[in-house]
């Protein structure tokens, strides 16, 4: 058992923390979680030896193997596999030698290496970083190449496999999740599930956390708060705490009241699509769970959109890649006002290409893409944050886009964001990377876009932060297409989700849960390092009951498409119907028009009142009967 006892640590001048108090058990895996800056990773620090407390003590480390994720990687001639092996320094000492023993002929030294690696299973080793490597979403060639020839989240990522490879009893990973797509993200999930020693994990990724980890050590108030379960459980009692510690919650029952509404407005019109429904679900939990942020800085909208023209965006029979390289072929695709979708698929299928394509970025290889008038479209990736003026302030970056603004205007805007006072003056330079993604996300939203397309968007953003962009994209009245790793994300975000597998894009009929489930049980994520199965006829069954698998999904999707667009085409006549009642109702509110000179004016409002309402009611009996058909249709696959 680690504990740590009465530990109080200074910074420069700020305290993070002052008596505190945990225990580690062995074989726990615990999450670490705090706002940024409140002090996870000077406890990681702490618990290598890398920095001292001011006072207190670490008890029961001595005898501990750590194992811990560097977070830069060196550039070097060393080929990938060898750095990942040399996680297992003792290991990587004994080939070493191995290999100096046999060039000098000293069959003796040899001898007792050999001896010395078979008792330790030195000679799975390689293969162990392999495997590493291949779940982690490397290629059997890379291996080979030099360390310095992979860009820097790809180093990120080789050092994780490091981290894995080296035998531990305390695992420390800070933020693993950060430069991996879904698919690895699930491997790495299912990898700590069978590690055996203690994890202590920093990660944004409340998925992530709930999966992986049975406890959570929350940094609050210069103290370390310990709560049973994961990232959701902890949620819940912080704010049963917090409810109980305060009478009065008025903010926390405006944004619940906010959130709650746009749930009934939500579940007015959403389909029985099971992750519209695992949509609806998610959005009803967020309010319940509202308490437990209400101390977050952060709280922001996205301006209100102008209306495009539906389609937004289509593609027809697009041909997409880089040269003469098509990763994806034959895609028809097509983004309204207000549609909710999120992209899946492994690493390398051609999404952040389909993303780039979609938004005019990239030009086609073949087929059609078509802009409707008034499409305004927001791209974000990672390399938005590059383009940032390292040497100008948030405010300045406003300023540039909208010079006649008004000052105040701006900064109330950066406030939801957390860029306040003089923070809103400072200059980029010293800012942290979650920094500077925020300002990426806040000058995105300020230019007002209907169609919001985002990469990756919570790359370096904390939890509170993630939460805040969850709520801004829920009251979103644009159109949104999501890549992400972060499932809780694309949960709260997306009606609709679509996949791109062996270079097709195509609907995913069922919800995160059967996506998580199907990559689980198809991809390769043994950890086991035994000898490969040959077995070829099971492998050629396998293809061909996947071939007529997607066959017959293909089959099915095309006798519920008519059910479906007639579905999607009466919900635009529900939208309209109701945006014109609105307008009626806005008018009927102003006193003047019961004025006897707006008495023709009144009769008219009234009885396209009537009519509009009659005409909703015959909409939405229409809407339930199709409805109704495409579930039994369902029902029957």
């Amino acid at each position: 058992m680690i504990i740590l006892r009465d530990l109080s640590l200074r910074r420069a001048d700020r305290l993070l923390f002052e008596e505190a108090n945990a225990s580690l058990l062995p074989g726990q895996k615990i999450a670490l979680t705090g706002a940024n800056g409140c002090g996870k990773s000077s406890l990681f620090a702490m618990l290598l030896g890398d920095l001292q407390a001011d006072r207190g003590d670490i008890e029961g480390l001595q005898g501990q193997r750590i194992a811990h994720m560097a977070q830069d990687v060196a550039a070097s001639d060393v080929p990938a596999g060898d750095f990942v092996l040399q996680g297992d320094a003792a290991v990587a000492e004994l080939l070493s030698s191995l290999k100096a023993a046999e060039a000098k002929d000293d069959y003796a030294a040899a001898a007792s290496v050999h001896t010395q690696l078979e008792a330790c299973d030195g000679y799975a080793a390689e293969r162990r970083a392999l495997q590493l490597m291949l779940g982690l979403g490397f290629e059997d060639s890379d291996a080979r190449r030099r360390v310095s020839e992979f860009s820097g989240g790809w180093r990120v990522r080789l050092a994780l496999a490091r981290a894995l490879m080296m035998p531990s009893d305390l695992l420390l990973l800070d933020e693993p999740t950060n430069h991996l797509d879904l698919d690895t993200t699930l491997w790495l999930q299912d990898f700590l599930k069978a590690y055996r020693g203690t994890l202590l994990l920093i990660s944004h990724d409340r998925d992530f956390i709930d999966a992986s980890c049975s406890a959570v050590l929350h940094i609050e108030q210069q103290r370390l708060n310990s709560y049973k379960g994961g990232y959701s459980d902890f949620e819940r009692q912080r704010a049963l705490r917090l409810a109980e510690q305060r009478a009065s919650a008025e903010k926390h029952a405006r944004r619940r009241a906010e959130i709650e509404d746009f749930v009934r407005r939500f579940r007015a019109k959403a389909t029985k699509a099971k992750q519209a429904q695992s949509r609806l679900k998610e959005l009803a939990r967020m309010g319940e769970m509202a308490l437990a942020h209400e101390d977050s800085p952060f709280e922001f909208r996205f301006p209100e959109p102008p209306r495009g023209r539906d389609p937004l965006i289509e593609l027809r029979g697009a041909r997409i890649g880089y040269g003469d390289k098509a990763l994806i072929s034959g895609a028809d695709f097509s983004l309204r006002n207000g549609d909710r979708m999120a992209l899946l698929g492994r690493n390398g299928s051609g999404k952040t290409t389909f993303l780039r394509s979609l938004c005019g970025d990239l030009a086609l290889l073949g087929g059609e893409r078509h802009n409707s008038e008034g499409c305004r479209i927001a791209y974000f990736d990672q390399q938005q944050v590059d383009t940032l003026d390292l040497d100008s302030s948030a405010l300045l970056h406003l300023q540039r886009l909208t010079p006649d603004a008004r000052e105040q205007t701006l900064r109330d805007f950066l406030g939801g964001f957390d860029f306040r006072g003089k923070r809103a003056d400072a200059i980029l330079r010293p800012f942290s990377g979650g920094e500077k993604a925020r300002l990426a996300l806040a000058i995105l939203a300020w230019q007002r876009p209907n169609v919001l397309v985002l990469d990756e968007p919570t790359n370096h953003l904390d939890l509170e932060m993630r939460r805040a962009l969850e709520i801004a994209l829920l009251e979103f009245s644009g159109a949104v297409i999501v890549v992400s790793h972060d499932r809780h994300l694309l949960r709260s975000t997306a009606d609709t989700l679509y996949r791109i597998a062996d270079g097709r894009l195509g609907q995913f009929d069922g919800d995160l849960d059967a996506y998580e489930a199907l990559i689980l049980r198809g991809a390769d994520i043994s950890t086991d390092t035994g000898p490969a199965k040959a077995e070829g006829s099971d492998k050629n069954r396998g293809t061909v009951d996947r071939r007529d698998q997607r066959r017959a999904a293909a089959a099915t999707r095309a006798q519920r498409r008519p059910l479906e667009q007639a579905i999607k085409k009466l919900e635009r006549r529900m939208e309209s119907i109701g945006e014109k009642l609105a307008n009626i109702e806005s008018a009927l509110a102003d006193p003047s028009i019961y004025e006897q000179e707006a008495k023709d004016k009144l009769t008219e409002l009234l009885r396209d009142q009537g009519a509009q309402r009659s005409e909703l009611e015959d909409v939405e009996s229409e809407w339930l009967s199709q409805q109704e058909s495409l579930e039994a249709m369902i029902e029957q696959d």
